[in-house]
């Protein structure tokens, strides 16, 4: 199978010089670790959990493998496995969000040539102004940055871990990334998901606003330091299944080591202050006040620092398993893939703390993207 996949990356353009993709990612001015992402021997003498054998692509490549989105939301359902596909099973608020978010896509153009599944996309042209981000910086494939949400308005729909906080068990709790929010008090029907959709996660409402006018949802910033969420859909692959448990245990050993709190089960917003809906002042005060509650939740300001992970499901490319996103107050979203309990202590230390990207373990991810600056942690 190894043979065939590295035969088939080459057959199909794959880049798998990490040279390359670390020049790539430096001209886009992503802050880049030059450490190693395993520090540990192979095999490893420092009693790091183990995968029992499982099959993982460690050919083709991996950036690039996040498709383009424009937010993302994760939904308490207190379980760590689901349906094959949530957003299917009728019912649920992932369904219910889900026609509202299919409803504010444009329609495919039926008469366009369809893709290979397995076909990279085609690679930039030469740099030149065509091939430049909103920023002015090369553009590479799977990084996204959330400047314009009306340019891309894909809406990724995960379920969590989490239990809902709300006193009412028929109203969920959803964290919405970038904009590091969570919101509650949302009915698990049409109009519970209206409601969402309206005032937290339509690509009509801008990055880091408060909802305006009546609202039955209540909304905080995430009361964590970073949120790490970790596939673990077992119907859809069992390697996600058996990787999370053990990476969700090597990050909590990892995080802790360096003066972390770790929660694997969100705290009620609403013990640390009044919600978002409750700011005064113009709309340019409040969304200044939001933009300070991030600021001090970051791991830079926060008196505390606090990580929350949460099993989620399906992200795509299980193929990388294990998965892990690490989102941060900044509107940082960082997908790593290929990972295992001997790349955890690098990916603490040089990412979550450093704010430096591991170019061996990139898949893509949002707000990646920051010139001027040595750390994506920089506020």
């Amino acid at each position: 199978m190894s043979a065939f996949r590295k035969l088939k990356a080459l057959a199909l353009g794959h880049n798998t010089d990490m040279d390359h993709t670390a020049a790539q990612l430096q001209a886009a001015a992503v802050p880049l670790s030059d450490a190693p992402c395993r520090g540990c021997a192979d095999p490893c003498d420092e009693g790091h959990d183990e995968y029992p054998k499982f099959d993982v692509d460690m050919e083709t490549e991996m950036l690039g493998s996040v498709k383009p989105y424009a937010r993302q939301i994760v939904i308490s359902t207190g379980k760590t496995d689901w349906v094959r596909e949530v957003t299917d099973a009728r019912g649920t608020l992932a369904a219910y969000v889900d026609e509202l978010s299919s409803a504010s896509r444009p329609p495919k153009d039926k008469d366009s040539p369809k893709k290979p599944k397995d076909q990279p996309a085609a690679p930039a042209p030469a740099s030149n102004g065509n091939n430049a981000s909103a920023n002015g910086v090369p553009h590479v494939h799977g990084l996204f940055d959330s400047d314009n949400l009306q340019k891309n308005k894909r809406v990724t729909i995960l379920n969590g871990s989490h239990r809902t906080v709300c006193d009412d068990a028929d109203k969920e709790t959803v964290l919405v990334f970038p904009d590091y929010k969570v919101v509650t008090e949302v009915a698990r029907s049409h109009e519970g998901a209206e409601h969402l959709w309206t005032h937290a996660v339509s690509p009509s409402v801008g990055l880091h606003a408060v909802p305006a006018g009546e609202t039955e949802v209540r909304s905080w910033i995430i009361p964590y330091s970073c949120v790490i969420l970790l596939c673990s859909h077992k119907r859809r692959d069992n390697r996600c299944a058996i990787a999370a448990p053990k990476l969700e245990h090597s990050l909590t050993l990892a995080l802790e080591r360096e003066g972390w709190e770790v929660h694997t089960q969100l705290d009620d917003p609403s013990m640390h202050g009044p919600p978002l809906e409750s700011l005064p002042g113009s709309a340019d005060e409040q969304h200044a006040a939001v933009l300070a509650q991030l600021k001090a939740a970051h791991a830079d300001h926060a008196e505390h620092k606090r990580a929350l992970i949460l099993f989620c499901s399906h992200i795509g490319g299980h193929k990388y398993a294990g998965n892990v996103i690490i989102n941060t107050p900044r509107g940082v979203s960082v997908w790593y893939g290929r990972v295992t309990p001997h790349e955890v202590d690098a990916i603490v230390r040089e990412t979550i703390i450093g704010g430096k990207i591991l170019p061996q373990l990139l898949r893509g991810g949002l707000n990646l993207s920051y010139p001027g600056h040595k750390s994506l942690n920089d506020w």
